[in-house]
């Protein structure tokens, strides 16, 4: 049904009913133009929380033509559980260099390219809407290894990031550093 087709049905009710009756019929035809007017206006233009569904719709496609699981670093073994840690603070990193994460689920819930799962539709989409609308979100967190970021906690912010190009995001970073450096050992592709 399109938008306003309720506000117009009740419109034409009203001034055929006429009188008091057709009088509130038409004053709540009013109010619903105007609600679904903001609702529309809301999101300045195209970018409403329908759009953003879209886009998400968008990332499902092109997930299932390319399947592919996030790149996995342990944070139990190998070399990030040996690692020395730098707390390195809030700062801006290109979306590019986020490869992976380091929490076992997200790796299979998440692809190569951060596309979400079908099951974060919802939140996915509100995020999305949000950026679209000028939200600032928190930053992410990561673990810098060997010049690669890996999420701590931040997924689906990523996700938005690159569906909406965005070439960097504000991230709390960790640094890793291991006495033998090159070596992933403990990096795993998937889970």
């Amino acid at each position: 049904m399109r938008p306003a087709a309720l506000p117009a049905a009740l419109l034409a009710g009203g001034i055929a009913i006429g009188g008091l009756p057709g009088f509130i019929a038409g004053f709540v035809a009013a109010l619903l133009g105007i609600d679904r007017l903001l609702d529309r206006m809301h999101g300045f233009g195209s970018f409403g929380i329908e759009d953003a569904g879209r886009r998400f719709d968008r990332l499902q496609r092109e997930r299932r033509r390319r399947p592919s699981h996030c790149a996995y670093l342990p944070e139990d073994s190998g070399p990030a559980a040996t690692a020395e840690r730098h707390r390195l603070g809030v700062q801006p990193i290109a979306v590019d260099s986020i490869v992976g994460t380091v929490d076992s689920h997200k790796a299979e819930a998440f692809d190569a390219e951060f596309r979400p799962p079908a099951y974060g539709r919802q939140r996915w989409s509100q995020m999305c809407h949000a950026v679209q609308g000028g939200s600032t979100l928190p930053p992410i967190s990561v673990y810098r290894f060997e010049g690669r970021h890996y999420v701590r906690d931040g997924h689906h912010r990523v996700s938005v990031a690159r569906a909406l190009g965005q070439t960097d995001i504000d991230a709390e970073v960790t640094g890793l550093t291991t006495r033998a450096p090159g070596r992933n050992a403990g990096l795993r592709s998937g889970a």
